[in-house]
């Protein structure tokens, strides 16, 4: 968990040369209040600035130092990561980037833009986007999750998921796939050009090595049928293995079915004993009047109605054990598929087997034939300097076509990893999979604040909107308050998802200006019973003109602009 601490700052924006600065910790809630202009927002840009290197707010770098001092802007922020305390401190004129880890100043040899890097991916475990949709809720320049682009709603699913490295393999493994491809036209040129020379030395030499080319030729035919046959049995393999495949997935619906079977058995035989204890009960009483032990006579009444009693059970059980009668068939059945899909499967591998020992067969034999071969070659070097020639040829030749296998190979599997790292593929089965939880939680948001509609993400992050009186409405078509709803009901799902994922876990959320302009009075006391006991291990600042609201927070801080400097006041 990121614990956030302290950010301090200094002819920054509006800020003069003295440090102002803003605790995390302290309190719950906090409101921070002041007027337009009087530098209540700072402190979004502030921590953004300081984690990021770049404003919440569209502002360029040089407009962040203080026009006044025009130099000598800093900004720190402390925070605390799994008990290791950190320090990020920005300036600008000087430009200033460090990183302190438990007061210690971190190697600063590389590049700024890799010390973020490495910020972003081993301290913070998130970057600009991601934290700007978990962290802080804010009006003016930001961009709520709901109005981004499809790709960009996709990103920040996948930071939120940690599983935008997929994505950074899928690039990679795309420049591999096209430089592989590039590397097989070259080689293709080249087992044509060794193919000529190999074809013009061996008639250049066939009248004196007639019967040694002929002997060459012909167990290099064979090697080539036995490479075929080889890739044959490898292809069936695949094959047999996609099949293996299908079959385990089913396999998996029909395990427990023996271990079922042999529970609903025993519970044939409580049925059938508590049967056969119900019969007896009522032969007795229907062929007894008088107690065969003690003599006495048995009451008519009593008799008559363990009679009926014995009856009635005798009937349910009856009952009952056609019920589980089927069961057991049903099981029965269960059980005779899972044995006939384990013989299948078992002879599944069989085939593997038997194939990876004719493989293995075809390599002996390769070995062999290019033994074979080479013994032939060394005896012509030895009476013809010309076949050296062709021998190299076809050495090269054959480290060519190797070559061009190898790449093939490769090729083929990074193909089928890039079908997989597709957003289509390995993605789309996580993001699939925690979709009905962010719906969940969305709708349990929106209901807190008495917002009854049905809100859907589906797998392309398009929204499906019902309402009791409406059947279908998107986002654009609600009103302002209403859009803040589901803006307010996302960012504290992607807060939760996150936790879960533990890709951001962090103490701190910022709300800009949520009420002053979107939220209604009844609205308002909804937010504020949510960010009171709902959302659980959080600080909470919300940034606001709006007056009315002090006495609903833990903390009031106010700013304000004297001699046209930024103060926090209280």
């Amino acid at each position: 968990m990121i614990l956030f601490e302290t950010i301090r700052w200094k002819n920054f924006l509006s800020t003069g040369n003295q440090y102002t600065e803003v605790n995390f910790t302290e309190n719950k809630t906090n409101l921070i209040i002041g007027t337009n202009g009087a530098g209540k927002s700072t402190v979004l840009d502030a921590l953004t600035f300081s984690l990021f290197g770049k404003p919440f707010r569209k502002i360029n770098k040089p407009q962040l130092i203080n026009s006044t001092n025009e130099k000598d802007c800093r900004v720190e922020v402390s925070f605390n990561v799994n008990n290791t305390d950190w320090k990020i401190v920005r300036g600008i004129k000087p430009n200033i980037f460090e990183i302190w880890r438990n007061d210690s100043l971190l190697d600063q040899a590389a590049s700024a833009l890799d010390q973020q890097k490495w910020l972003e991916q081993n301290v913070l475990k998130m970057n600009y986007k991601s934290f700007t949709q978990i962290v802080i809720l804010g009006s003016s320049t930001f961009v709520p999750f709901m109005q981004l682009s499809a790709n960009n709603r996709r990103d920040v699913i996948e930071d939120l998921l940690d599983i935008k490295i997929f994505s950074s393999m899928n690039m990679i493994i795309k420049e591999k796939i096209r430089q592989g491809k590039e590397d097989i036209k070259v080689l293709n040129l080249k087992k044509e050009s060794l193919n000529d020379k190999v074809t013009m030395q061996e008639n250049f030499i066939e009248e004196l090595e007639n019967r040694a080319s002929e002997n060459i030729k012909e167990k290099e035919g064979e090697i080539g049928k036995l490479l075929v046959e080889e890739n044959k049995f490898m292809n069936d393999n695949i094959k047999i293995t996609e099949e293996l495949d299908d079959f385990n997935k089913v396999l998996n619906s029909y395990i427990g079915a023996t271990e079922k079977l042999r529970k609903l058995g025993n519970l044939k035989g409580k049925i059938s004993n508590k049967v056969s204890t119900i019969t007896k009960e009522h032969k007795f009483f229907s062929e007894n009047t008088v107690c065969p032990t003690c003599d006495q006579a048995i009451e008519e009444t009593f008799r008559i109605n363990r009679i009926k009693d014995a009856q009635v059970k005798a009937k349910e059980l009856q009952t009952g054990y056609k019920e589980l009668e089927e069961a057991i068939k049903e099981e029965e059945e269960r059980e005779r598929q899972f044995t006939a899909l384990s013989k299948e499967i078992s002879k599944l591998n069989n085939d593997i087997s038997q194939n990876n020992v004719r493989i293995a067969g075809c390599q002996r034999q390769i070995s062999n034939l290019e033994s074979e071969v080479q013994r032939t070659t060394e005896q012509l070097a030895n009476r013809n300097t010309e076949h050296e020639k062709l021998e190299t040829f076809k050495d090269n030749l054959k480290t060519t076509y190797d070559e061009l296998s190898s790449r093939k190979d490769t090729i083929n599997y990074y193909d089928f990893s890039y079908s997989l790292l597709k957003d289509g593929g390995v993605k789309s089965k996580i993001i699939k999979k925690y979709l009905p939880l962010i719906n969940q939680q969305v709708n349990r948001y929106l209901q807190m604040m008495d917002f009854y509609i049905n809100f859907t993400l589906d797998e392309e992050f398009n929204e499906t909107v019902q309402s009791p009186i409406h059947e279908d409405f998107s986002y654009a078509s609600f009103s302002e308050g209403e859009k803040m709803r589901i803006d307010l009901a996302l960012l504290f799902t992607w807060r939760e998802v996150a936790r879960m994922k533990n890709s951001v876990n962090t103490n701190l959320l910022i709300m800009d200006e949520v009420f002053d302009s979107s939220l209604d009075g009844f609205g308002t006391e909804e937010f504020l019973k949510i960010i009171k006991y709902v959302v659980k291990d959080a600080n909470i600042f919300v940034i606001s003109h709006k007056s009315g609201l002090e006495d609903r927070f833990d903390s009031v801080t106010r700013f304000e602009k004297v001699k046209g400097f930024s103060h926090k006041v209280s």
